[in-house]
């Protein structure tokens, strides 16, 4: 079995005593259902790392195997109590670095790529690579978690869930970093969230009282160590 859709599927499908639904696995893993129709189908080719072990942990199988084909499916993950890392050799992908006011008019004006302030690769995978940016952390809104200098990936194709971690911007387009909350819904049904801060010292934003828009979610974080 060569591809992820494949091996998922025998996971699904063919390994467990009564076949797993779609909704199931997604439900598991913390996903939308339309996620899973994407592994099985084959449109995402790779499964990202929280998602591969939740995925594997629910339909017991081998998560290097369910990521790679190597070794059996049901083989014991090791044990072992010297090597806790694993060599990552997804592809990298070239991402814009934007500064926060480009960020900001991201999906309503539409940043047009134009001299962004930089470049950099991830080995982030998204069904819409065209939505993916990446992001300097400034000032201390989100300390201890997200500090000044601190970079995250921000993938503007995906909505929001309670808990995530967002770029979202007001009526002047200007962006903020923030946690999504949601704290009711509309009388058309449609969520009312607030954007709350870590830092305790700094404002928690509220959609019933501002204009705000969610540009994209946050996907990576990475932090230099000296």
């Amino acid at each position: 079995m060569k591809t992820l859709a494949e091996r998922l599927k025998y996971a699904m499908e063919v390994l467990p005593p009564k076949k797993i639904k779609g909704v199931e696995l997604a439900r598991a893993v913390g996903v939308k259902p339309p996620s899973v129709s994407d592994w099985l189908s084959g449109k995402s080719k790779n499964m990202e790392g929280p998602n591969l072990i939740r995925a594997a942990q629910y339909l017991k199988v081998n998560s290097k195997w369910l990521a790679t084909g190597m070794g059996k499916p049901t083989d014991e993950e090791s044990k072992s109590d010297f090597s806790n890392v694993a060599f990552n050799d997804s592809p990298f992908i070239k991402i814009p670095v934007l500064d926060f006011v480009q960020a900001g008019i991201f999906s309503s004006v539409g940043y047009d790529g134009v001299n962004p302030k930089g470049e950099t690769y991830t080995t982030y995978r998204s069904a819409k690579p065209s939505e993916v940016f990446s992001l300097t952390i400034e000032g201390m809104s989100m300390a201890p978690e997200f500090l000044p200098g601190d970079s995250i990936v921000v993938d503007a194709s995906l909505s929001p869930q309670p808990g995530s971690y967002v770029i979202a911007q007001n009526g002047s387009y200007e962006a903020t970093f923030k946690k999504y909350r949601v704290v009711g819904y509309d009388e058309y049904g449609r969520e009312e969230f607030e954007l709350v801060p870590l830092n305790p010292d700094y404002p928690i934003l509220s959609s019933r009282d501002h204009k705000i828009s969610i540009i994209g979610v946050m996907v990576r974080h990475m932090r230099d160590y000296k």
